[in-house]
């Protein structure tokens, strides 16, 4: 199988050189999945777009969070996985957080509606059960917000995917893997 590389900043074009530059001043670094991305400039443009605004007008970084850390444990993504338990760290989750946000345990019932319809979504290819549905309206939230869900299901599943097919190195600290039992 074909291996893919992360490329080296100055092996991509002036535009994707330009929007890593940016990403770098901003981030202090460069991830390698988005310099992956990179490979084709526009996608990296788009992709950038999309996720700086998606859900972000119906969702606190914290819910964001959980439906990223529900969905990428769904799609079995190590790199999105370990970003994103690094970046709701940051957001005030402790590390056990994280994981019941994974398993859909979480004891805050807004979270548990959310990280439960994103694993429900992930796993049914956007289909969920009722239950799931009504315990998302129940916790408070409108259409409006079931379709802002629905943009960070498809933003963080891109990133899922991209890793996924190429499996580049992973340059965030490795997610706990959850218990037997639990998954």
């Amino acid at each position: 199988m074909k291996t893919i590389n992360v490329p080296r900043v100055n092996q991509l074009d002036e535009k994707a050189q330009s929007i890593l530059n940016n990403v770098k001043s901003q981030l202090g670094m460069i991830p390698n999945l988005y310099a992956t991305i990179a490979y084709s400039s526009d996608t990296l443009e788009n992709y950038l777009n999309f996720s700086s605004k998606a859900g972000k007008e119906s969702f606190s970084a914290k819910e964001m969070e959980a439906i990223k850390l529900a969905v990428s444990e769904v799609n079995g993504c190590e790199y999105c996985l370990a970003a994103h338990t690094a970046i709701a760290k940051m957001n005030g989750f402790t590390e056990e957080e994280t994981i019941q946000l994974r398993e859909g345990s979480i004891a805050d019932s807004k979270l548990k509606a959310l990280s439960r319809l994103a694993a429900d979504v992930a796993t049914n290819r956007g289909r969920a059960s009722e239950s799931n549905l009504e315990d998302f309206y129940a916790a408070g939230y409108d259409e409006k917000a079931l379709i802002d869900f629905l943009a960070v299901v498809m933003e963080i599943s891109f990133t899922n995917y991209t890793h996924n097919l190429t499996k580049v190195p992973v340059d965030f600290p490795k997610a706990k893997e959850l218990s037997k039992s639990a998954a």
